[in-house]
């Protein structure tokens, strides 16, 4: 069999145009262990239903068996006529065992067979994912316990907002983690769904057993209807929209490394071999990993945007525009990996200058909410206490110096209630350590966060066990 498995209707072959427009095998050929799975897992199917002989599947099971080994050496011989791994793989069979090897494809399509390769790709390709995930996590929260006690400036809108500690930050990116591997696991339930036995979409009347079919090959349930079991690619975006926005978190940590590590801030100093040098400027040490962490977001994202592009139009059941959908998926798992392995060593490795960030976490007005917080505890409204801390602030502003240096006379004339004692308020470790509130930067609440985020990695490294091949 040299030419394409659908040529028996026409009487001449494909345009050199169609042929290499329909070409896939450069970069779907990644599914050959899943596809000799399937075609297994098929195998068993019909001699179930009687339809080859113990013997016959025996054969198929030992070229599959050589087919395997020629693909894990990068041996296979592929043929010019070969669209994709499916065609590669019966041709292969045909080959080997002549008659016995076109009857594989019997009760079987292209359709059912790479929706369902496809998932089988996916659910391999999802924990590996997770697996990154969870080291990053580890990362931030080995360095959230070295750092358990130091301060550190808290920011939004990139301002200078409360003193907290440095343990708390990077917490917050744990636990924004914790949700992505969450949208994981609901991706990997959307793609534990076998497709294998609706053949073309409308079903086969060979009595072929897919339920059987789905446990032979480890799927945790069978598709409901056969013109959906090959139509849909919902399980992809669900996929794809999981990983751009892991991809997109990876890009805020990645930033955040990005003006730590800055002369700028100076809060953090990069590792060797996570950095770069300039090719003209000798002093320069750059934070690329971080940057291209960044860029790669852009372009999971653009993977996710292609997908949807390609689905939002079709007509059911199976339309070919579906070649299309693999090339998005393999792109963002290849991308996000390799950002998360790359960010991983980043912040294992990152030396945080803790004299720097607790200088930067005291003084100005940052313990200005405390003050307003000790009004209210004297029972005045807090619309009323913000206005009179928001005059002091500006006193201040105009002197040139920090809150803690304001005289009695000034905190009077903000409000009959402003006692000089309010000024122990501002020192940094003293407004941190008041921050009890759950969830806070409270050095009790960051211990409990720890807590809980070592049984979120439990609960996770559990889950990556469950999904392990049998």
């Amino acid at each position: 069999m040299t030419g394409p498995l659908w040529g028996g209707r026409f009487s001449r072959g494909p345009s050199e145009a169609l042929a290499e427009l329909s070409r896939s095998i450069q970069y779907d050929q990644r599914l050959w262990p899943h596809d000799i799975a399937c075609t297994r897992a098929h195998a068993a199917n019909l001699e179930r239903a009687g339809l080859i002989s113990p013997d016959d599947r025996a054969a198929i099971g030992v070229a599959l068996d050589r087919a395997a080994a020629a693909f894990g050496d990068g041996a296979f011989a592929f043929n010019p006529a070969d669209e994709d791994i499916h065609s590669a793989l019966e041709r292969y069979l045909t080959e080997e065992l002549g008659d016995l090897g076109a009857r594989i494809h019997a009760g079987r399509s292209r359709n059912d067979l790479v929706v369902t390769d496809f998932r089988l790709w996916l659910k391999a390709a999802i924990p590996a994912l997770g697996e990154g995930v969870t080291a990053l996590q580890e990362a931030l929260k080995q360095q959230a316990e070295v750092h358990i006690d130091t301060l550190a400036p808290g920011y939004t809108h990139l301002q200078r907002a409360q003193p907290i500690l440095l343990a708390h930050h990077l917490l917050a990116h744990a636990f924004a983690l914790a949700r992505d591997f969450d949208r994981l696991k609901g991706a990997f339930a959307r793609a534990d769904v076998s497709g294998l036995g609706a053949a073309a979409f409308a079903g086969t009347t060979l009595p072929l057993d897919p339920v059987g079919t789905a446990a032979d090959l480890g799927f945790g349930a069978v598709f409901d209807n056969s013109a959906d079991a090959v139509g849909a690619r919902d399980f992809a975006l669900e996929f794809l929209s999981a990983v751009a926005i892991l991809a997109t978190q990876l890009s805020r940590i990645g930033e955040e490394v990005v003006l730590w590590t800055s002369s700028e801030f100076g809060f953090a100093t990069l590792d060797d071999a996570f950095a770069t040098g300039s090719s003209i400027m000798p002093q320069k040490k750059n934070p690329d990993v971080a940057e291209l962490v960044r860029a790669k977001s852009a372009r999971v994202t653009g993977d996710l945007v292609h997908l949807l592009g390609v689905v939002k139009g079709l007509p059911m059941a199976y339309n070919r525009d579906l070649q299309e959908d693999k090339e998005p998926v393999f792109d963002a798992a290849d991308s996000v990996a390799l950002s998360l392995a790359a960010l991983t060593g980043t912040l294992a490795t990152l030396t945080f200058d803790v004299e720097r960030l607790e200088n930067a976490a005291r003084g100005g007005s940052a313990g200005a909410t405390d003050i307003a917080e000790s009004l209210v505890r004297d029972g005045v409204p807090f619309r009323h206490a913000h206005e009179a801390v928001g005059k002091l602030v500006g006193v201040a502003a105009a002197r040139g110096c920090d809150l803690a240096e304001l005289t009695p006379e000034d905190l009077k004339a903000a409000h009959p209630k402003l006692h000089p004692s309010v000024l122990e308020l501002l020192d940094a470790r003293r407004s941190v350590a008041a921050r009890a509130s759950h969830g806070g930067t409270s050095p009790g609440q960051v211990a409990a966060q720890l807590e809980r985020l070592g049984a979120v990695l439990d609960d996770q490294r559990r889950w990556l066990k469950e999904t392990e091949p049998a």
